[in-house]
């Protein structure tokens, strides 16, 4: 299971008490919507708070409110290589992008920002400016492994 995924069913539990019911009756993106786009944050909206709500976005697309309201942000880190591999293994498979080619002309795309979603740097760098903010709480894969 993915890092993202693992956070979610930490904070699910979190939100019902432990109790697993809720989680196991409602599928991921009915628990914590994708704002990513504009049905997710609809979706998000019909719950009443505290709300899970799940992002690929750099910060920069966030409004700079987010930062000092009281919304806790949960930035979940994954190492490179590992973005590098899924992503190019999600390009092939989605078919939505164009076609990655082979994993080395691939890697030279990823190292240059030029693949879906953008640059893997300019995203984290974006989120860790926000370290030191009471309400963000950063935390690697292999943290949550730990």
């Amino acid at each position: 299971m993915a890092g993202t995924n693992w956070m979610l069913e930490i904070l699910s539990l979190i939100c019902c008490y432990g109790d697993p019911g809720w989680v196991r009756s409602m599928l991921n993106w009915e628990r914590s919507p994708w704002e990513d786009n504009q049905n997710g944050l609809k979706a998000a909206l019909k719950y009443s708070p505290p709300r899970l709500i799940c992002s690929h976005l750099p910060v920069q697309l966030f409004p700079k409110s987010l930062q000092r309201s009281k919304a806790k942000i949960i930035y979940t880190l994954r190492c490179p290589k590992d973005v590098l591999v899924s992503l190019y293994h999600f390009s092939k498979l989605l078919r939505l992008f164009k076609d990655p080619g082979s994993l080395d002309s691939f890697l030279e795309d990823f190292l240059s920002g030029n693949v879906a979603y953008g640059s893997w740097f300019d995203h984290v760098t974006g989120w860790m400016g926000l370290k030191g903010n009471e309400n963000f709480f950063p935390i690697t894969y292999e943290e949550l492994q730990q």
